[in-house]
């Protein structure tokens, strides 16, 4: 989102932040970037007042939950404001993989043709673009779900070019292991409990090394696996996470489910840091270069691979090399930046003959708008008595 807020900002739009979200102490601080912040209410008429006197050229909604809820308005106060719907990732895949990991199948067969699906895809369809991060997941909407390509834009994570005078620390500055993530997330959650019972393993054979588990927001169930004399040590929030990444030898990812692109492994390759990782985890990551780390399908593979590469410099620096290749081939914010403003000034121009280009998803916004437009004004009534 601050990726996407820079990129209207350089085309000088002046950007106003709406949520429903209450501020807390980790909160950015917009208004010191020149952005203004409205706090909006979910289900509320007071959003009509506030988008009428905002009156937006575009409005980009944060996933398809936001778009469900405030799209209906926004139409129905202009139809002439270009929506954009910035996916994060999809989220019916995310869940569809984790339905299939509890029920004990794999998650490349789970099951896709749920109404979390046919909601995200609802969505999609009433919007005049989606973002999408994933080269992965542009593939399966165009291909297994038949979105025409017109309305979908791939726009993956953006990486400012590197000083040659950032330091690199050296395989013989680092030491431990990491994994990181911000623990409300399901995936990352599941990857800490993952590693609780790899990493016995690991530290008897390395009783030296350390694991340390960053993320905000850790629940019960992790907080209570912390364990010094173990070497299982939960770290919590990362205030920098560029300063806590360059002091680690190895990333451990071990992610059984999750869509999207992975922050945490395209942040660990611009640090130098080499991660173990999973077919999903690596997902959508590296293209057709090699990875920059190692992608493991079993537990102990994971093990192995893990002792390997905190032991052998030779090959953590191959692969610290080939991830700074990924990073420089795959996602320099020049690579992308220029073109997406270029798409959306031609959008916006042209934008009735898209969206008759577009007429399913003209259908869409017709019945979906109504269904969801009177149980909001139902709900706000209600919550008025």
């Amino acid at each position: 989102m601050m990726q996407l807020i820079e990129l209207f900002q350089e085309e000088k739009y002046k950007i106003t932040f709406a949520s429903t979200a209450s501020i807390s102490e980790k909160t950015i601080n917009l208004e010191k970037r020149d952005i203004s912040v409205k706090s909006i209410k979910l289900n509320d008429p007071s959003f009509d007042d506030f988008i009428k006197e905002l009156n937006p050229k575009i409005v980009v909604f944060d996933r398809y939950i936001t778009e469900e809820q405030f799209g209906w308005r926004i139409s129905e106060f202009s139809p002439d404001i270009l929506k954009i719907l910035d996916t994060e990732d999809l989220h019916f895949l995310r869940k569809a993989r984790e339905e299939a990991v509890k029920m004990g199948n794999s998650v490349f067969e789970a099951n896709l043709f749920s109404d979390t699906t046919k909601r995200e895809l609802a969505s999609i369809l009433r919007c005049d673009l989606s973002l999408i991060i994933s080269e992965y997941e542009m593939k399966l909407l165009q291909n297994r779900f038949k979105i025409p390509s017109e309305i979908l834009y791939y726009l993956p994570f953006l990486v400012e070019t590197v000083s040659e005078e950032t330091k690199i620390p050296s395989f013989e500055e680092r030491k431990n292991f990491l994994a990181i993530g911000n623990l409300l997330h399901a995936p990352n959650v599941d990857s800490v409990l993952q590693l609780k019972e790899i990493w016995p393993t690991i530290k008897k054979q390395l009783p030296e090394a350390e694991l340390h588990i960053y993320g905000a927001y850790a629940p019960q169930q992790v907080l209570q696996l912390n364990n010094k004399n173990a070497g299982f040590i939960i770290k919590g929030w990362a205030e920098n996470i560029d300063t806590v990444m360059k002091n680690y030898c190895v990333q451990l990812a071990p992610l059984r489910f999750g869509a999207g692109l992975k922050g945490k492994l395209l942040d660990a390759m611009r640090c130098g840091l080499p991660s173990v990782t999973t077919e999903i985890g690596a997902e959508g990551m590296f293209g057709n270069f090699p990875f920059g780390g190692t992608i493991t399908t079993s537990k102990e593979e994971f093990i192995n691979t893990s002792l390997k590469l905190y032991s052998e410099e030779n090959l953590w620096k191959d692969l610290q090399q080939i991830g700074f290749n990924i990073i420089e081939k795959r996602f320099q914010k020049n690579l992308f930046s220029e073109d997406f403003k270029k798409h959306l000034r031609t959008l916006s121009a042209n934008l009735v003959k898209h969206r008759q280009e577009n007429f399913i998803g003209q259908i869409l916004q017709h019945h979906t708008l109504q269904s969801t437009k009177y149980l909001s004004k139902w709900i706000a009534e209600k919550n008025a008595k």
